[in-house]
């Protein structure tokens, strides 16, 4: 189950405007809630979707964000920490 968490250190000018699916995940993003409960818990409710093909949208928009640095994703719980950022 993939985990997601917001990164700590993002200034406004990093995300501007979220479409709505995706700010969803943005303020759902804790490090511990699993992602298919986020998609089930928020997403299908939200919208008339079946769970599947919106679990396959999540993961490509959590990919997505994950590639620019927006979103940590892991297996596991993710430290509410503020990661370190490399020097």
């Amino acid at each position: 189950m993939l985990k997601i968490r917001k990164r700590s250190r993002l200034g406004r000018a990093h995300i501007k405007r979220l479409a709505l699916p995706a700010e969803l995940f943005w303020q759902a993003a804790d490090g511990k809630t699993p992602l298919s409960d986020i998609v089930e818990g928020t997403v299908c409710r939200q919208f008339d979707v079946a769970p599947q093909l919106a679990y396959q949208d999540a993961e490509a928009l959590v990919s997505d964000l994950a590639g620019h640095g927006i979103l940590l994703v892991s297996e596991q719980p993710i430290s509410t920490q503020a990661p370190q950022e490399p020097r």
